[in-house]
């Protein structure tokens, strides 16, 4: 789905993604971990369309994507979930959901099975469907920007960070979660800094020390990687 090839990108004379090149299957969950500044979040936004790269070649699902809008991204079927955790406050929970079916407004029907179909995956929403979003708890609000992003029927998942700030009851609540949308077949790229959490759901994955792939490969030989530790903490 996705094949990314030595990819660079650059913030003014800093370059933060160096040469990196990963790929990503249809029904993999593949997990890049690392400590912060290893480039990340940035490889996500350049792969969401918000940040151009420097140099290398993004292809999503056949087509060369490098040079994409984010606009033109989600059209495509990527959706990405920032770390941010960014909510429209005054709106409700339902009046987020109808925002991320944005592209498909005009299925009214569809749109509406599709609700029902992310309120039955988080039902935790459904009990607050009409409440304010910007009154709902840390995990709450992580849950409706996932299922929001659902809504816009992507074919690829990026999600940055999603345990980011959240009590470790609900990171739990959150990766579970994230089994259960590995289940229905969705292809998901999973940035995290819980690398314990992330390896227990991927199939893949990448580390990163300084905007490069330091180590890559199934999650298991990764988890049981002696140096991991020191790869992951910058050591």
């Amino acid at each position: 789905m996705i094949e990314i090839t030595n990819l660079d990108v650059r913030y003014g004379a800093i370059r933060a993604i160096k040469d990196v090149s990963l790929n990503v299957q249809q029904g993999e969950l593949v997990t890049v971990l690392g400590a912060n500044g290893a480039g990340k979040s940035t490889l996500m936004l350049t792969i969401a369309g918000a940040l151009k790269a420097a140099g290398g070649k993004i292809t999503f699902d056949g087509r060369d994507v490098t040079a994409a809008t984010p606009e033109k991204m989600v059209r495509y079927g990527i959706a990405m979930v920032p770390e941010t955790r960014d909510v429209f406050p005054d709106l409700t929970v339902v009046e987020n959901l109808r925002l991320g079916a944005y592209l498909h407004r005009s299925d009214k029907a569809g749109v509406m099975a599709d609700m029902e179909k992310v309120k039955d995956l988080f039902p935790r929403l459904r009990e607050r469907e009409i409440q304010a979003a910007g009154t709902l708890s840390g995990g709450e609000q992580q849950m409706l920007v996932i299922a929001r992003a659902l809504m816009s029927r992507p074919k690829v998942l990026l999600l940055d960070e999603p345990s980011l700030g959240l009590a470790p009851t609900v990171v739990d609540q959150i990766f579970e979660m994230i089994r259960e949308l590995k289940a229905t077949g969705i292809t998901i790229l999973l940035v995290e800094q819980n690398a314990t959490k992330a390896l227990q759901v991927a199939d893949r994955a990448y580390v990163m020390q300084l905007g490069e792939v330091v180590v890559q490969g199934s999650a298991e030989e990764i988890a049981g990687s002696s140096d991991l530790s020191a790869l992951y903490l910058g050591g």
